[in-house]
């Protein structure tokens, strides 16, 4: 079938089956008879459909916008501290990088010495009272009553 509509007029086929088949013209029901894949054949609409025939003057392609580069500030740094980092010298921004990384490195350190200095005050406590825990424990030689319910 070309795929153009043929029910008003044209020719009529009837298969055995039943169906029924309605063709523009004798060519197009003797490429149907001679089982022609409608896709294959210049003339028919499946064919231009397939290939695109006429399509243009129809749609109008989409022109896809271009992308423009857009400078925003991110959260924590300004446009403008942004751009002035940019702006300065390798050997100044490397400066400045070692001088943060050598401070946290002594913050971390402080804390390091403050938290074992606590930690030598705290552990002699501890293993005195330990002590003291152990020697009652050893001078009670009273045994517990167990079992017992008021």
């Amino acid at each position: 079938s070309s795929g153009i509509n043929a029910e008003y007029g044209g020719i009529r086929l009837a298969r055995t089956d039943g169906k029924i088949y309605n063709f523009v013209s004798k060519k197009a029901r003797n490429a149907y008879l001679m089982k022609k894949n409608p896709r294959k054949i210049a003339w028919t609409v499946l064919y231009r459909r397939k290939m695109k025939k006429g399509t243009e003057q129809d749609v109008a392609k989409k022109r896809a916008r271009k992308t423009t580069k857009f400078q925003r500030s991110i959260q924590g740094a300004t446009l403008e501290n942004i751009l002035a980092k940019r702006n300065q010298k390798p050997e100044v921004r490397k400066a400045q990088r070692e001088q943060v990384i050598r401070s946290q490195k002594e913050k971390i350190k402080a804390k390091k010495e403050a938290k074992s200095s606590n930690k030598k005050k705290t552990d002699t406590k501890a293993v005195r009272a330990a002590q003291k825990k152990i020697n009652k424990a050893n001078t009670k030689s009273k045994p517990g009553r167990t079992g017992v319910m008021m």
